[in-house]
């Protein structure tokens, strides 16, 4: 079966971490491992160097948000091996004060990765040598991608031609929803977009229909 040689390496990192390996579980073709919070670094180092894993490349690391729980974070560790043509996710929890060991010392690719977590949810990663934000804006507010982060954000930034300057602005929209009518891009706007003038004019007449 294709899930056999999944099912015995899931079988060698569990024994390899007794007591912080939580779960293994196969799932859509993939090794999903669960682990605790404090032994994320030392699960990685060993699925990077053990022979049976050589799990070497960092694909990438993500947040998911789950704000009725406790620890409403999950952080996704997913890894490759290209030598042994397998892929292993690594999945371990956290919440909003609790920050997860840095790995930026066992992959490089680490660095943007974490640094894209805390921006966008703020999961916190300790040791790590320049958390900071790295896809909003310098003054933005909040994490942007929690279920709890209202859709139109805090604030907006703009260039005031008259201040010749960027500004931040609350938001301020000229309806509570964005309503399409086919017609009109955006309706509410205050001035009329390029095409938008076709939606004035009289409709051609209906076709005659056949006798």
């Amino acid at each position: 079966m294709a899930s056999e040689p999944l099912r015995e390496l899931g079988d060698h990192v569990a024994a390899a971490f007794p007591q912080d390996v939580t779960g293994v579980a196969i799932a859509h073709g993939e090794l999903m491992v669960s682990v605790e919070r404090k032994a994320v670094a030392r699960l990685l180092a060993f699925l990077r160097d053990d022979p049976k894993c050589l799990f070497q490349v960092l694909v990438d690391i993500c947040g998911v948000d789950y704000p009725d729980r406790a620890e409403r974070f999950d952080v996704v560790y997913n890894l490759l091996s290209v030598k042994l043509d397998q892929r292993i996710r690594v999945k371990t929890m956290t919440d909003e004060t609790s920050p997860v060991p840095s790995v930026t010392g066992l992959f490089s690719a680490a660095g943007w990765f974490e640094r894209e977590a805390w921006d966008l949810y703020g999961i916190y990663f300790s040791d790590h040598p320049d958390l900071r934000r790295i896809l909003t804006d310098y003054g933005f507010e909040g994490h942007p991608l929690r279920k709890d982060f209202p859709l139109t954000g805090y604030v907006e930034v703009r260039y005031d031609e008259e201040q010749k300057r960027v500004v931040y602005e609350p938001v301020k929209l000229k309806q509570e929803f964005r309503s399409f009518d086919f017609a009109s891009p955006w309706e509410g706007m205050a001035h009329v977009l390029p095409g938008d003038e076709k939606a004035h004019q009289n409709p051609p007449p209906a076709p005659e229909a056949k006798k």
